[in-house]
């Protein structure tokens, strides 16, 4: 398979059928919801579109990180949470309808935030970055296209035709996963000769991302007074991002196989830290008789 086909075509079209399970699982009710969560739908974002990439910078200067490895960490910051968390979520006993909410919030809002963080970082930390910027306007309906409208697409399917959206779950799901592993697993292989390098140096920034951002969830929402059910779910969504989205900005969008790097080492280190918030969470919050 040629690369521009696997960038051009088979990695969009991947993330796309991803979005549409996204959209078979959601109802009309979920952004509904939020009207019903209004203080922890503010926290769970301010969290994720602000705070977390600012830790994303704050480790970039720590860690010194350079070029297309530091882009391709905010490229991870940007994006925003995706069909993982909310599973994520149901197996730790989180609030899974919040974490629904939270993800529709943040998929709305990051389709106009992502040209604009992506470009300041390559700006900043690219040689001649301004020739190497994202077309902003361009950049937007792209990730529109690719999120939202399947996202949209699915959850027609599931008002007009609920039996068929039934049907269609399962089968979505399993593909979906076998995709995110084959994406995972091409970026990885294309920069296989760099590979153990680049582990060694965006490794220990991915998990820093990860487990920070999901302690800086915690606190905020403990802090200002959520239940632990909730407190988890904020935790989740702003610590699990759309690893899938952001090697496709990278691939596609800036067609720059390095920069996806980041976003491919946290696809496999967020499911190492995934199975401790899971484990916790079973412990930590008691279930309900009948939950399944």
């Amino acid at each position: 398979m040629q690369s521009n086909v696997l960038t051009e075509v088979f990695l969009p079209l991947a993330l796309a059928i991803i979005m549409l399970g996204m959209g078979l699982s959601l109802v009309v009710d979920d952004f509904k919801r939020i009207l019903l969560y209004p203080k922890a739908i503010t926290v769970g974002i301010v969290n994720q579109i602000v705070l977390l990439p600012l830790i994303a910078f704050a480790i970039i200067m720590v860690l010194e990180l350079k070029t297309e490895l530091a882009v391709g960490l905010v490229i991870l910051a940007a994006c925003p949470g995706g069909p993982t968390s909310n599973l994520i979520s149901h197996l730790s006993r989180g609030d899974v309808a919040l974490s629904i909410s939270l993800t529709v919030v943040s998929s709305l809002i990051t389709v106009f935030t992502i040209p604009f963080l992506v470009n300041f970082a390559i700006v900043e930390f690219m040689p001649n970055g301004q020739e190497q910027a994202l077309p902003i306007f361009k950049t937007i309906i792209s990730v529109l296209v690719i999120t939202l409208i399947p996202v949209a697409i699915g959850m027609v399917i599931r008002r007009m035709k609920p039996t068929l959206a039934t049907r269609l779950d399962r089968p979505v799901k399993l593909l979906s996963g076998i995709f995110l592993f084959i994406i995972i697993a091409g970026a990885l292989f294309k920069e296989k000769e760099n590979l153990v390098g680049f582990f060694v140096l965006i490794g220990p920034a991915a998990l820093l991302l990860n487990l920070l951002t999901m302690g800086v969830g915690y606190g905020t929402s403990r802090w200002t007074g959520h239940s632990l059910k909730q407190s988890i779910t904020i935790a989740i969504e702003a610590g699990i991002q759309n690893g899938t989205l952001g090697i496709a900005i990278a691939a596609t969008l800036l067609q720059n196989a390095a920069m996806s790097i980041p976003s491919a080492i946290y696809g496999l280190l967020m499911f190492v830290t995934s199975v401790g918030i899971i484990w916790w969470g079973n412990r930590t919050i008691p279930q309900v008789k009948g939950e399944v």
